[in-house]
């Protein structure tokens, strides 16, 4: 049920359609997955026999303290977020966490594991995966990608969370963009490369794998990181990669076109590592005019608030 390539609905925009005309234009985009970030009551509500799969966030640093620290409000959650929808809402991830900081990592896995206790509790561990999205850059030898690790001040964390997500069979949901790693180094990295174009081709000389985009190089770094961490069982799933279409370096319409059609159309051939499909969710599906940060940040849609496409994308059928 749902789709393997989703787009997330970031929300941080004054001038955005309502929840059910979102949902209307997923359905008529044929996309088949979405990610909210926070339980929105009333996009759940127009999820409901959707047929489209749905990661939901916790919300914010402080949502997943309060999970962590307390037991009984994460049955709350479960109850209030989860099972008032579900089986009609088809409730993929729980995502606790978002690019949770160094200082806040250490309640993911204690909220993970009381909202996984309420699933149980539920009966919905087996359908409803939990897990917590984190950015790249708890990858350090992310080059080659056979040589991915994570960072050594951040095993502490990681290697528990991947742990725990193998015990679960859940995957680790991984923010991935090229378009920050190009931007940060353009001189070592090819913009074809970072954009799914044609003309460059990397070895990794250790794996022997080769690779023509950089997208699935940064993934298959994230798997070299959870062998190291004794969960080579855990497989990644893409829960934001995108390109902005304006507002900085190398942010116009052509390259964000080309990389995010070639995410959407890269998800069914998987990685060089991993092979098969590769769960995928572009971020994002409106520029949003709310959004803090470099101006980059509010030109990440796929779709301006009117609707209208910003480029032309074409999602295959699921």
């Amino acid at each position: 049920m749902g789709g393997v390539h989703g787009v997330c609905y970031g929300m941080n925009g004054d001038n955005l359609p309502s929840q059910s005309e979102v949902v209307q234009l997923y359905k008529s985009n044929g996309i088949g997955a979405m990610r909210i970030y926070s339980p929105d009551q009333k996009a759940l509500d127009a999820l409901r026999g959707s047929g489209i799969a749905v990661i939901i966030d916790v919300g914010g640093s402080d949502a997943v303290a309060n999970l962590a620290n307390n037991p009984s409000a994460a049955a709350d959650w479960v109850r209030d977020n989860v099972q008032a929808y579900w089986p009609n809402v088809i409730i993929r991830y729980i995502a606790v966490g978002n690019e949770l900081g160094p200082g806040d990592m250490g309640t993911i896995l204690p909220a993970m594991q009381n909202v996984y206790d309420a699933l149980v509790s539920a009966g919905l561990s087996n359908s409803i995966k939990v897990s917590t999205a984190v950015r790249m850059d708890v990858i350090t030898e992310s080059f080659p990608p056979s040589h991915g690790v994570f960072r050594p001040d951040l095993q502490q964390f990681m290697v528990p969370i991947a742990q725990f997500l193998a015990n679960t069979m859940s995957p680790l949901l991984v923010n991935v963009y090229p378009y920050f790693a190009y931007r940060d180094n353009p001189r070592q990295i090819p913009l074809n490369y970072a954009t799914f174009q044609p003309g460059t081709t990397v070895r990794d000389n250790d794996s022997g794998l080769t690779y023509t985009n950089l997208f699935s190089a940064m993934v298959d770094a994230v798997y070299a990181a959870l062998e190291k961490a004794g969960a080579p069982g855990v497989r990644v799933v893409v829960s934001e990669s995108g390109w902005p279409s304006a507002g900085g370096f190398a942010a116009n319409v052509e390259n964000a076109r080309n990389h995010n059609q070639g995410v959407i159309d890269n998800v069914k051939n998987g990685t060089p590592k991993r092979p098969g499909q590769l769960e995928t969710y572009v971020f994002a599906m409106f520029n949003e005019n709310q959004k803090p940060g470099d101006e980059t940040e509010r030109h990440f849609g796929l779709f301006y608030p009117d609707k209208t496409p910003v480029y032309p994308i074409t999602f295959p059928p699921n």
